[in-house]
């Protein structure tokens, strides 16, 4: 089912920025560019972003944002916990969400995951758990590990489903890794950039994504919050690639608006016939590691 999937990469969504651009970039972003040969992971410790970034827990409010005729989802309503600290040798995120889907036959489903992640700071080890609940039962179990070279190739190995091991390609980033790359890429004024990027939240294996940099801007005037109000915010747009996949267009989009310190105020997931809206309800920060 669609949706499923649109679930597991949902869990993924919300360590990355955002972003709104023209057609003629949308229509770029369905040719994903080579990465330039001998570049280096931008892992946390090759990072200039990451001195910046704000350990801190965030409540998105999901809702439906639009869908085609053709769509047989009619409403999706929920909401996401996201929590991003700091664990000293490398970083931790944890996302739960609760959502419920409503279908054009009348039918509902609740939808429950809890995505778990630790990655070093070095950008070279990577761990992962999913679990996801399909109207209170067990729909999917996702657990493993993954260790990546300097140059970016590497291994990924999972406990569950079952038992697999899989080779990742050169230039692979692991999530936060990536998201520091945005925000590196994002204050040196530079607009475009792809890699692939290996997330864990299902056994398809690694993703290509491309992405879009928007001109910077401050975030939302009308908010009060110090942990936002002052910080400088770029639009973002991503689209996901999957390597296994020979499609001309990205499998889905991504759109955000990311904070200087990896905070992300709001997000759009266009899965195609339907898209989803993240709006940032709470926000607080988490305790420095004191490392």
């Amino acid at each position: 089912m669609q949706n499923r999937r649109f679930a597991a990469r949902l869990a993924l969504s919300a360590t990355f920025g955002a972003f709104l651009v023209t057609s003629a970039s949308l229509l770029a972003l369905a040719k994903p560019a080579e990465a330039a040969p001998g570049t280096p992971p931008s892992g946390s410790a090759l990072s200039g972003s990451a001195g910046n970034i704000l350990p801190h827990r965030a409540v998105y409010k999901m809702s439906l944002l639009s869908a085609r005729n053709s769509s047989k989802v009619t409403d999706v309503r929920g909401r996401m916990l996201f929590e991003w600290a700091d664990a000293c040798d490398g970083w931790t995120t944890e996302q739960r969400f609760q959502l419920r889907f409503a279908y054009s036959e009348g039918d509902e489903m609740a939808m429950n995951t809890n995505y778990t992640t630790w990655e070093a700071k070095d950008g070279q080890r990577y761990r992962f758990n999913v679990r996801k609940l399909i109207n209170g039962e067990v729909d999917e179990e996702v657990r493993g590990e993954a260790v990546l070279d300097k140059d970016g190739s590497g291994s990924a190995s999972f406990s569950k489903p079952e038992p697999q091991e899989m080779k990742l390609p050169d230039q692979t980033m692991f999530p936060t890794a990536h998201t520091l790359a945005i925000l590196d890429h994002a204050g040196a004024g530079e607009h475009f950039f792809n890699r692939i990027v290996f997330d864990g939240a299902d056994s398809e294996g690694a993703t290509e994504v491309s992405t879009v940099i928007g001109t910077a801007a401050e975030a939302k005037e009308d908010t009060t919050d110090p942990l936002l109000k002052g910080k400088t915010a770029w639009p973002v747009r991503m689209a996901f690639f999957p390597l296994k996949s020979d499609a001309a267009q990205p499998e889905y989009e991504m759109s955000l608006r990311l904070l200087q310190n990896g905070v992300a105020e709001s997000m759009q997931i266009d899965y195609g016939d339907f898209t989803v809206n993240a709006v940032l309800e709470k926000i607080e920060a988490l305790p420095k590691s004191g490392c």
